[in-house]
């Protein structure tokens, strides 16, 4: 959810010193990851801090501590710091983090996992056919450079375009089929909302430079114009390729013409009323509820891409095993039963978030028949777009932003030779081990 990663801080990026002198790779070896991934017994489970999340995690716990009084599920929320990845870096530093972690960013699995903190759930004897039945085509993107998943595909939000069908009829737009498939159609109705002061800005997307807001300004339009790629692809940059540049060259001319703002905005601006667009998941529904009218629509493109054919970015959370876990062979089937058809049903029921199961909308037709807003999220959660599973990963992000920023926020630069000049740093520092 784009809410959560406002509060990341580039604390993040000490958790990336705090291990570099672990040992590489995810868990400890030999008979003893081979005893522990046969042991059972209590174990502990940590959840994020949202209340339908944590709702739904002690439902589950209930559910399976029910059935297994041997092998009993604490839960409690994430401890409060920074952030979460920092906690979890530092609990896996210490030594002390929990089995599973129901807020894993994919984000950080590569730092994790060169840690020792991640257990790769190939070990045990269904672990990668059931990751890999449970999620379909989408479970690739998750795998770690040695080929071994070592996190749980779980929920993703895959983002698209919320429109405000007031502001869209004020500045004379026809509301109910918005013309914003092109750039050219986009900002064109971008240039009449705000000439026509419908609102002040046409779209808002956070001109801040933490490395994790591209995923929902360029990301998005970089996946969808390019049928799919992340933004590393087999050790190399592709945000240089023709359709990175064009996506750039959408977003300077957004940021010269006044349609986008470089101010920081305290607040929402979509439901402020201050932009009429935003870029968002379903989570943003029960959000939106009874303030604005809103529409939903795929990101855009330079042709413009029929909506069954449009990518765009996951804003995922995983789960995944620690290593200081003892009892893994507990940790594992409480896996299993956390993701089972009938959880992920109840986890889509509690919180809107589309689970990363294979035909989501196929496997959950009463839920749909009954909420049809969110209809549309779960036929793009079959186009989704991960950030790459590749070393260095939030480095990656910064350096990418640090270019994106300068160039084509601020236009301080051209964007073509700064997203030139990273993708050289970009490609060495993936290339890291």
């Amino acid at each position: 959810m784009k809410f959560r990663w406002r509060k990341l801080t580039a604390a993040l990026l000490a958790v990336g010193l705090a291990g570099t002198a672990a040992a590489c790779g995810g868990s400890d070896g030999g008979g003893d990851a081979d005893a522990a991934a046969q042991a059972r017994g209590e174990i502990t489970v940590w959840l994020s801090n949202n209340a339908e999340e944590v709702a739904w995690g002690r439902q589950m716990v209930a559910a399976w501590n029910a059935a297994h009084a041997d092998q009993k599920v604490t839960a409690q929320e994430i401890p409060t710091g920074k952030s979460s990845e920092e906690v979890i870096g530092a609990a896996i530093t210490a030594g002390n983090a929990p089995c599973l972690i129901f807020n894993t960013s994919p984000a950080s699995v590569s730092q994790f996992q060169k840690q020792g903190g991640l257990v790769a759930l190939d070990g045990f004897g269904d672990g990668k056919s059931y990751v890999e039945e449970r999620s379909g085509k989408v479970a690739e993107q998750y795998r770690s450079t040695d080929g071994k998943y070592y996190q749980m595909p779980w929920k993703a939000n895959p983002v698209m375009i919320f429109y405000n069908k007031t502001a869209f009829a004020k500045a004379g737009i026809d509301a109910a089929k918005p013309p914003l498939a092109t750039y050219e159609e986009f900002l064109a109705a971008s240039r009449k909302l705000v000439a026509s002061k419908a609102a002040k800005f046409a779209i808002y997307p956070a001109p801040s430079n933490e490395f994790y807001q591209s995923w929902f300004d360029f990301y998005p339009l970089f996946a969808a114009e390019t049928g799919g790629k992340q933004l590393v692809e087999d050790g190399k940059s592709q945000f240089t390729s023709e359709e990175g540049k064009k996506v750039a060259g959408f977003w300077r001319t957004m940021y010269a013409e006044k349609l986008a703002s470089q101010e920081k905005y305290t607040g929402d601006s979509f439901v402020d009323g201050t932009a009429a667009m935003a870029v968002v998941g379903p989570w943003a529904i029960a959000t939106y509820k009874g303030k604005v009218e809103w529409g939903a629509v795929p990101v855009p493109t330079s042709a413009g891409k029929p909506a069954a054919e449009t990518y765009t970015f996951s804003d995922a959370k995983n789960v995944a095993m620690y290593s200081a876990c003892k009892n893994r062979g507990t940790a594992w089937d409480v896996l299993e039963f956390a993701t089972s058809k009938e959880q992920d049903g109840k986890l889509l029921e509690a919180t809107g978030q589309m689970p990363l199961r294979n035909d989501v909308a196929g496997s959950y037709p009463e839920y749909f028949a009954k909420n049809p807003d969110y209809q549309s999220f779960a036929d793009q959660a079959a186009r989704t777009v991960e950030v790459p599973n590749v070393p260095n990963s939030i480095t990656i992000w910064q350096t990418f932003r640090d270019a994106y920023s300068k160039s084509v926020i601020f236009g301080q630069e051209d964007p073509g030779a700064a997203l030139d000049g990273a993708a050289q740093k970009v490609d060495q520092l993936a290339s890291q081990s």
